[in-house]
């Protein structure tokens, strides 16, 4: 009896979220109203940079709710590690409780696919962050532009080096598109100038001490690497901590990525020339408008672009908290 009641409640809020949709879409685009919504934010693993996205998912639900008067509960579920069926859990258990909505940044569009088509079928929607849609999806993406960020990066880097030198890639997690398309792009750039020679890439999964491991490992066994750029956010911060390491401060140039707060430091100490950015906060913050909007009955745009912006230090203090 347990299993019918569940399947009857089920069916019911199905239908019922049917009725409400389609009577908001009767009214017009976007008239659709409740007294609360519940988001669900998946990332690709627990980093600070998903902190800064969450800190911009929670601006945007307060930002709603002061407009609105409906609440608005984020509920922000990483996985461990950059595993994809640990994300794939979170996704499937957040499905479960039937949500307004989920925002994910995925691990791997390929092995992502299922669960969010399952997400679909339930009807619940799905917007995506710093990510790329998996083939022949269509669901709206929130971020700035994976091979813009690298290219101003990698074409930072070969200035710093005056066009001549042996530079390294740290790539963050391979399967993650937005990673890979920066670690293509960078090396297009690299290969667009015959003095600039890419030496040795490395994998650290996002991870900090990781990155500081591959970094120190990198740069022993190629004593005369000149620079260094990365896919990830984690990435240069363990880069830098690496150069530090090595007593090779000025020897070794550092064009970090993104705006943690320990990258901000190494500008700041001189350890990293800049650091190409890519607005973790306004990632957060555009997907719960956009989750918010999809949940009201709007159409919403296809790609949100939050932009990219070259941090120096002409202008880090202004991106200090």
């Amino acid at each position: 009896m347990k299993i019918v009641r569940a399947g009857v409640v089920l069916a019911f809020s199905v239908l019922s979220s049917a009725m409400m949709v389609s009577a908001a879409q009767a009214e017009g685009p976007g008239t659709g109203k409740a007294d609360s919504y519940r988001f669900v934010l998946v990332p690709k693993v627990v980093h600070p940079w998903f902190d800064k996205v969450n800190q911009g998912a929670q601006q945007a639900a307060a930002a709603i709710e002061a407009q609105t008067g409906s609440e608005v509960d984020i509920q922000y579920s990483a996985p461990q590690s950059a595993n994809v069926a640990q994300q794939n859990e979170i996704i499937e258990r957040a499905i479960s409780t039937r949500p307004d909505g989920i925002i994910v940044d995925l691990l791997d569009p390929s092995g992502n696919r299922t669960v969010l088509q399952e997400a679909q079928e339930q009807g619940i929607p799905v917007t995506l962050f710093d990510s790329i849609n998996p083939e022949g999806m269509n669901l709206t993406t929130i971020g700035s532009d994976f091979c813009e960020q690298a290219e101003m990066a990698a074409n930072r880097l070969v200035e710093l080096l005056d066009g001549e030198g042996q530079v390294a890639i740290m790539m963050g997690v391979p399967t993650a598109p937005n990673h890979a398309e920066r670690a293509r792009c960078a090396q297009a750039v690299f290969d667009s100038h015959d003095g600039i020679e890419v030496v040795a890439t490395g994998v650290d999964n996002d991870d900090i001490n990781t990155a500081q491991q591959q970094a120190s490992a990198i740069m022993q066994a190629n004593p005369d690497l000149d620079g260094w750029v990365a896919s990830d956010a984690a990435g240069p911060v363990g880069i830098g901590q690496a150069i530090k390491e090595a007593d090779k401060v000025g020897k070794v140039q550092l064009v970090g990525l993104d705006d943690l707060s320990q990258m901000l430091v190494l500008i700041k100490e001189g350890v990293a020339d800049s650091s190409s950015a890519s607005r973790p906060t306004m990632q957060g913050y555009w997907s719960v408008i956009n989750m918010w909007q999809l949940a009201t009955g709007a159409i919403t745009p296809n790609h949100i672009d939050t932009g990219n912006v070259m941090i120096t230090p002409d202008n880090v203090d202004s991106f200090m908290e």
